[in-house]
Parts: structure tokens; C-alpha cells; sequence
């Protein structure tokens, strides 16, 4: 059985990418596509090294909140320190960077035509139209990156 990959880019745009993540899902469930469209995203490695570095500050000055003592100072020590972890989340949601989307279809030689009509249909639909999808065969040459990019990812 040989599968085929559809990247497509979707930028900075992360509210498209998690409604093409969420199409991808409802017709993985409608369908029965279970292991025949496996989808994955996959972000830079420099955001998710930001998100981090954002998160630890923000955990620790919580902390530093609670440890305040019980006088009527010490609860809105604690509030300060609740509103600024939520607003500290906020921006490492909306300022992720590039995100891109990978999807595996993996139909096998006696359905071809399903496998035809899934690469006709994703790429057209309106989440992916804006991403500009890119398909890739197995006779390609970027094949075995797209292959090993796929694997790496979680």
C-alpha cells in the first residue's frame, strides 16, 4: 500500500489550521477514514521554545503569589498573579509563528478510486484552499523528507 502526503501552509493562521484540524476529524469520524487519513500538525521548533520560556516565568511568579502571607494584601497578590499567568498563556497561543498541516492518505491498491476522490476533495475545500496544499506522491523526490518529517512528528 502506498500512501501520499498533502502539505499545506498555513502561515501564522492558526484559527484556519485548527478548523482544517477539525474538518479533518469530522470526516476521519463520518467516513471510517481511521488509519486511511492520519493528519498532523506541525509548528517550528522555535515557538514551541518560546511557549516554554513564556510559561516557566509565568508559573513561578503564581507561586510567588501564594507564598505571600494570609493579610488582605496577600489576595490580590494572588489575583495578580492568576490574571498575569492567563494573559502570559494568551500570547503564546496567538504568536505560535508558521504552522503547516500534514496529511497521510494511506488507501490501498484496490482503492484507488476513494484515493483519488479524497486528493480531488481536501484540497479543494475551503480551510485548505487558503493553505495552498502541495501533493506529494511517492515517486517524488521530496518523498522521503515529507516521509521522515511525518514520523518525527508527535
Amino acid at each position: 500500500m502506498a500512501h501520499i502526503y498533502i502539505r499545506m501552509d498555513f502561515g501564522t493562521d492558526e484559527e484556519k489550521a485548527q478548523q482544517a484540524r477539525h474538518k479533518l476529524d469530522v470526516w476521519k469520524q463520518a467516513f471510517r477514514l481511521d488509519k486511511r487519513l492520519l493528519y498532523k500538525l506541525d509548528r517550528p521548533e522555535s515557538a514551541a521554545s518560546e511557549a516554554d520560556s513564556k510559561a516557566e516565568p509565568a508559573e513561578k511568579h503564581a507561586a510567588a503569589g501564594k507564598s505571600v502571607g494570609k493579610s488582605a494584601g496577600s489576595s490580590k497578590a494572588k489575583t495578580a498573579g492568576k490574571s498575569s499567568g492567563a494573559s502570559a498563556e494568551k500570547p503564546t497561543t496567538v504568536a505560535n509563528g508558521k504552522v503547516s498541516l500534514l496529511v497521510r492518505l494511506y488507501f490501498s491498491s484496490h482503492e484507488k478510486l476513494s484515493e483519488q476522490r479524497w486528493l480531488d476533495r481536501i484540497p479543494s475545500e475551503e480551510p485548505f484552499k487558503s493553505a495552498s496544499p502541495k501533493v506529494v506522491h511517492q515517486n517524488d523526490a521530496e518523498f522521503e523528507a515529507t516521509d521522515k518529517q511525518f514520523e518525527a512528528l508527535e
